[in-house]
């Protein structure tokens, strides 16, 4: 039996991007690159990466969904998120 990201990533704690890692906007939306694991991931919406810079500022990661993004893409974006986890672009904090 395989465990998913979302299966793992709890949208009741609070995220932010890794100290490790860096975001380069680009026109797609950014990279960011992990400099301890050297993996690049594309963040392909200018939305999540609004999102995932905004972590920082909400209690939850449900929080910084429910005002960041709209509700009809909620749980789009919350699997975007756990993804970004278990890459570990993002951390709790």
């Amino acid at each position: 039996m395989s465990v998913s990201a979302t299966d793992t990533f709890d949208v009741s704690l609070a995220w932010r991007v890794s100290a490790h890692v860096s975001l380069r906007d680009e026109a797609f939306g950014a990279l960011a690159y992990h400099h301890v694991t050297r993996r690049l991931v594309f963040l392909k919406s200018p939305l999540l990466v609004t999102l995932v810079r905004g972590l920082h500022g909400f209690a939850s990661a449900h929080d910084a969904l429910n005002a960041l993004v709209p509700a009809s893409q909620y749980q789009r974006y919350a699997s975007a998120l756990a993804s970004l986890a278990s890459s570990e672009i993002l951390s709790g904090c």
